[in-house]
């Protein structure tokens, strides 16, 4: 079994054949994935497409990319979906510095908004960082016992550390096949066996063997065994250690 920690999948590139890439999923043995909103249209897009089709869980949350002024409409209407049992995380939420696409304060107070909510529902955040780790270390140590997950972690083992001892997951996507970027691949192998997850989120990012094409969860496979090969551990192995580390954090059914 795969478990893919990270698909939007209700982003309109896959409008045309949603059906068909799911179904390739589950044919290259990607039975589990996790459809993380990023705005309150899109978490509701969550929701339903897990409703619809097993081996499909839903998150909630506003993508840093999305926030402005807080707006306490959406916030009560993503802490409701939050707080379905069907929901398994808080998020995507975080802070990105890359695109200055939202105000940098802005971007915090929702966070810190996400974070909050994480430790009133206890269920863990899934956590968008670029170009922003001193903020993110900062306000996550803000929520003490709060757990959750550094989604598509791209930075190296020498950011690792304050991530790991407060517990989070670290999960690694297409980048980490990527030619150039030995440092995330210095992560992969430095991050605890019990605490990696793997992910595509897609359609963003697809690994180096399908670079350059929509992603899709069937591409997670390509990550999976590079990171495996790099650990010295067969990817069938590593597919269930992923596997399990992703039921635990999410409250995904037992294998």
């Amino acid at each position: 079994m795969i478990t893919d920690t990270h698909s939007h999948l209700f982003w309109k590139r896959f409008d045309d054949d949603r059906e068909e890439v799911i179904s390739r999923a589950k044919d290259a043995g990607v039975e589990r994935m996790l459809v993380v909103g990023t705005t309150l249209e899109t978490s509701r897009s969550s929701f339903e497409l897990a409703a619809a089709h097993d081996g499909l869980y839903p998150t909630a949350g506003v993508h840093p990319h999305d926030v402005e002024a807080p707006d306490e409409v959406v916030r009560e209407e993503i802490a409701t979906l939050c707080a379905l049992p069907e929901c398994v995380a808080v998020g995507e939420t975080g802070l990105d510095y890359f695109r200055e696409y939202s105000p940098h304060e802005a971007q915090r107070d929702w966070f810190r908004w996400h974070l909050e909510l994480a430790r009133l529902l206890d269920k863990p955040a899934i956590v968008h960082c670029r170009e922003a780790h001193e903020d993110t270390v900062r306000i996550l140590a803000e929520f003490p016992g709060v757990r959750g997950v550094m989604h598509c972690y791209a930075m190296g083992d020498e950011e690792l550390s304050p991530y790991l001892d407060m517990g989070f997951y670290i999960s690694f996507s297409g980048v980490v096949t990527y030619p150039k970027n030995d440092g995330n691949r210095a992560a992969a192998l430095a991050v605890p066996a019990d605490r990696l997850l793997v992910e595509m989120d897609c359609p963003f990012l697809a690994p180096q063997p399908f670079r350059g094409k929509r992603n899709e969860p069937a591409f997670v496979t390509a990550t999976l065994e590079a990171v495996a090969e790099l650990r010295g551990v067969p990817a069938d192995e590593f597919a269930l250690q992923t596997s399990r580390n992703a039921a635990e954090l999410f409250g995904l059914p037992a294998l």
